[in-house]
């Protein structure tokens, strides 16, 4: 394997433009669980962006949290204004996998490894956030909630890296994060649901019950238009529109789709 190590983001810019094929590499808590069974990666080129210190730092504005493109779930846990300003992404950080991966995995990491049981996806996809794509070409801001094209495709080209996530301030009457797992902790998502409401509305996000995490606008615009859904079968209908649960080892598109109406009608009605 062949590792480039920049010292800078500027640095590490250049050596995608040069190598585009090279796969960017933070806490590497996706890539190692792979690992034994990559024989195709261990060929690879890996741009390790440990060194960059502007990537791991986030910091605060009047209007949002920004997360740098190296920022681990374990920096937002720390900080005690996330519990209180955006309570959802610690709630999330807290159940993906062990401290230890807490402690090495990357927001951007978990943007751009594109899983569809992603936990740290649909909480800032409910916050509306904004993906900061940066390569010599210049800056590009894209919508989490338009940044995936499909399973594993999203708009991230071969010579951009995730330079950082912007995640909007609001005032919000409701908000819940919920995981069901085969277990407590260390687990994947049989289904995973975000919801968030301010003066802007409903935002709802599925994982695990589609190719992608997926805002659910017809159940977002039946909490909309009602307050409140009406009966748990007029949220199944609206979220089967939504999503496509499919059945697989961890659980039945049936049961991912009757568990995320439920619940979701009982957490709002």
């Amino acid at each position: 394997m062949n590792v480039l190590r920049p010292g800078s983001v500027r640095e590490a810019l250049g050596m995608l433009a040069d190598e585009p094929t090279a796969i960017p590499l933070a806490g590497g808590t996706d890539l190692l669980v792979h690992w034994p069974a990559n024989h195709a990666g261990r060929d690879a080129t890996y741009l390790d962006l440990g060194r960059p210190g502007e990537l791991r730092a986030h910091h605060w504005t009047d209007k949002a949290l920004v997360l740098g493109g190296t920022t681990t779930y374990w920096d937002v846990i720390r900080d005690p204004r996330s519990a209180r300003d955006l309570p959802l992404l610690v709630d999330a950080a807290r159940q993906v996998g062990s401290v230890q991966i807490q402690a090495r995995g990357t927001w951007a990491g978990n943007i751009a490894n594109g899983s569809p049981a992603a936990d740290g996806v649909p909480v800032l996809m409910a916050y509306d956030a904004v993906v900061v794509v940066q390569s010599e070409r210049g800056v590009e801001e894209i919508l989490l909630s338009e940044f995936y094209l499909g399973y594993k495709d999203m708009r991230l080209a071969g010579d951009q890296l995730i330079r950082e996530i912007r995640v909007p301030l609001a005032a919000r009457t409701g908000q819940r994060f919920e995981k069901v797992g085969s277990r407590r902790a260390q687990a994947i998502a049989k289904v995973g649901l975000a919801t968030s409401h301010s003066e802007d509305g409903w935002r709802v996000v599925a994982a695990s019950l589609a190719p992608t995490v997926r805002r659910c606008p017809s159940v977002e615009a039946l909490f909309d238009s009602d307050g409140a859904a009406g009966s748990v079968e007029d949220v199944e209908a609206a979220l089967a529109a939504d999503v496509s649960p499919i059945d697989d080892i961890r659980s039945t598109a049936e049961y991912r789709l009757r568990v995320a109406a439920r619940l979701l009608f009982f957490g709002n009605a």
